[in-house]
């Protein structure tokens, strides 16, 4: 037996683009589980993570301003256990960088699972990448997922790193996600390890997807056994 799930990553760009546009998207794509990049992470960040996931019909996770806006939301249907924030990097005259991850269950079926965002340094991704499977194989649960910015588009060396750990590529043919209008790199992505069924994997589009951040978010139905 297996589960549905629906896992959503987008890089909403510090909410500084149309977020009744950025709420239509989110809403519409009906997501279990939301990795997030570049959440509200400065001042009263935990109360604007919270009203970010009312006006999603989500609930806060974890992450936000302790991890350099990486952040997770989940619908309440969808258990949640051992959320963590994790700081990956603290360096002068760049962006922060960290990891929010949990164990998500629904309906039994359970699947660690983390937002990141890879530095714009190309020589830390990696590191970085090693840091995120680190805090998912310290969960102890068989089935991971790694969703978010990974600043590279495949093959690279971060997604290489990923894939040393057992984790795949959900659709190696992915479209491009960056920027939202008109889209010509790819440097998002999620990942998951052997046993992960994917169902559906696309790059939503459309007027919404163009007014709501400079990133395409990137939707993916899996399926996750139950033991």
């Amino acid at each position: 037996m297996s589960v549905e799930m629906r896992v959503l990553s987008y890089n909403v760009r510090g909410l500084r683009d149309d977020r009744t546009a950025l709420t239509e998207v989110v809403r519409a794509a009906d997501p279990d589980v939301v990795c997030v990049q570049e959440a509200p992470n400065y001042l009263r960040w935990r109360s604007k993570c919270a009203g970010l996931a009312r006006e999603w019909g989500l609930l806060y996770v974890a992450g936000g301003g302790n991890t350099g806006g990486t952040a997770l939301f989940a619908h309440l249907r969808i258990d949640v256990d051992q959320p963590q924030a994790v700081t990956l990097s603290r360096q002068y005259g760049w962006p922060d960088r960290g990891v929010a991850s949990a164990v998500v269950t629904k309906a039994g079926a359970r699947l660690a699972v983390a937002s990141v965002h890879l530095p714009l340094i190309a020589a830390q991704r990696p590191q970085h990448a090693s840091r995120v499977r680190e805090v998912l194989d310290n969960y102890g649960t068989p089935l991971k997922l790694a969703a978010g910015d990974l600043n590279e588009e495949p093959p690279g060396p971060s997604w290489d790193v990923f894939g040393d750990g057992g984790f795949l590529d959900l659709d190696p043919e992915c479209a491009s996600t960056y920027p939202a209008k008109g889209p010509i790199k790819r440097i998002d992505g999620i990942l998951a390890t052997d046993g992960v069924e994917v169902v559906e994997h696309r790059v939503l589009d459309g007027a919404a997807v163009a007014r709501a951040s400079d990133h395409s978010p990137l939707l993916a139905v899996i399926r996750v056994p139950v033991p």
